[in-house]
């Protein structure tokens, strides 16, 4: 599949292909994405993704979970990636849900905010038009003050290509930035990546964004 370049945003033409399973329910929750996605820099080895499903009731759903972040990855890392890597793990699932977290990279790497914005509305609009439901976890802050300047930027544009989208996008910048547990994470660590306590509040972000709403339990 071709994608529009740079400057030529695609126009949003929104799907209803995707619906809760009747039935038996055999979800796939993919997470894709970058190293906050993996839990680079937890202890634990369990990252916000890990504690998100940790506190996910799913009585009656066969859910399914891979983690799928990789360290370094840029927006156009995952879009080169998601559909292949997601596809194999939703081979015997008849509901498929996406969950995207990257940002960071975008900023590191000096990507336009056009070129990461066209990247995560590709992949929420063939996700769409695949029946797969989506479901954004933006960057946190970090300590360097210019590079939060320019992810203050870049959430803005993310979460105007998930509004535009009626997807959920969770803010995890303005609500850490200052934060005293977040700074004091970042201060043990290498300055990017949160430890135990850290995630744990992204975790919590995530929990209170409408997450059991959007997976329906």
């Amino acid at each position: 599949m071709s994608y529009p370049t740079e400057g030529s945003e695609p126009e949003f033409r929104p799907s209803a292909d995707f619906h809760v399973a009747e039935g038996e329910r055999r979800v796939g929750l993919v997470f894709v994405g970058d190293s906050f996605v993996n839990g680079y820099g937890d202890p634990k080895a369990l990252g916000w993704v890990s504690r998100v499903v940790a506190r996910t009731p799913h009585e009656g759903v066969r859910l399914t979970t891979y983690n799928l972040g990789v360290r370094g990855d840029s927006s156009s890392d995952v879009l080169a990636r998601w559909r292949g890597e997601a596809a194999l793990r939703w081979k015997n699932c008849n509901e498929r849900r996406l969950v995207i977290g990257f940002g960071t990279n975008d900023a590191a790497q000096s990507l336009t905010t056009a070129r990461s914005r066209l990247n995560l509305a590709n992949i929420l609009d063939d996700a769409s038009t695949n029946g797969i439901a989506t479901f954004v976890v933006g960057p946190p802050p970090t300590s360097d003050p210019e590079m939060n300047a320019k992810l203050e930027v870049l959430v803005d544009a993310h979460a105007d290509v998930c509004a535009r989208r009626g997807v959920t996008y969770v803010d995890c910048f303005r609500p850490l930035l200052g934060h005293d547990q977040w700074q004091s994470d970042l201060a043990a660590s290498d300055g990017y990546h949160p430890g135990q306590a850290g995630y744990g509040l992204m975790a919590w972000l995530v929990l209170h964004a409408g997450w059991q709403d959007w997976l329906s339990v």
